[in-house]
Formats: structure tokens, sequence, C-alpha cells
């Protein structure tokens, strides 16, 4: 794993990050995600999520996207990222036809980042 550099504090993260996603069985699987300062809440493959065994659903959210505003179900899920640990809300949708499983919204990232391009 990198070592991230920070400055004030916070720690530096580039556009895409390997992070760790732990599983409800306490294993834990690596992937890259993307990091979208534009995305107020972070989102994970519904596949990936089913995969992980993640869950369960804690609440619905309306999500507005470049596709239209969709009902989207939350789970909670425990990630590494940069060497953190955070626990933190994820939507769920199909992210079959984009390049990376799990997006990183702001709601992760005002825990302690900052984003260089």
């Amino acid at each position: 794993m990198k070592l991230h550099a920070k400055i004030n504090g916070k720690i530096i993260v580039g556009l895409v990050e390997k992070i760790k996603v732990v599983s409800n069985n306490g294993s834990k699987k690596e992937v890259k995600a993307k990091i979208d300062t534009g995305a107020s809440k972070s989102s994970i493959d519904i596949n990936l999520a089913s995969k992980l065994n993640l869950g369960p659903v804690i609440k619905s959210k309306m999500i507005k996207s470049a596709h239209g505003n969709k009902l989207r179900p939350v789970i909670e899920a425990e990630i590494f990222l940069a060497g953190k640990k955070i626990k933190s809300e994820f939507t769920l949708a199909d992210r079959a036809h984009m390049k990376y499983d799990i997006l990183i919204g702001v709601n992760i990232l005002k825990n302690g980042f900052l984003v260089e391009p």
C-alpha cells in the first residue's frame, strides 16, 4: 500500500485510489475506487455488494445524477481508504457499465481527506 502525504492533518488522495472493502464475514477485498468531489454520497456496485454479502439495506435515498433522479437503497459498509478505517453509507447502483465498482463521495472525503488530481 502506498504512503499518503498529509497537509494540516488531512490525507492527500488522488482521483483513483485502491481501497479495501470489509465484507460482513470480516474478509477484505481490494478494489480501485473513483474519488468524486461532485458526489455527495458514495456508491458501490450492487453486484460487488452482493458478492461481499454487504447489507442490510438501512434506508432508501433519492439520488440526482446525469441519468435523472432515482430512488436507491442505502447500506452501511466499512472501508480502508489511504490506511484510514471508515464506516459510512453507500448507495447501491448498477455500476457494471462503469470503470470503477466504487465511487467515493463527499460523505467520506469530509473525514480528513484532500484530493490532488
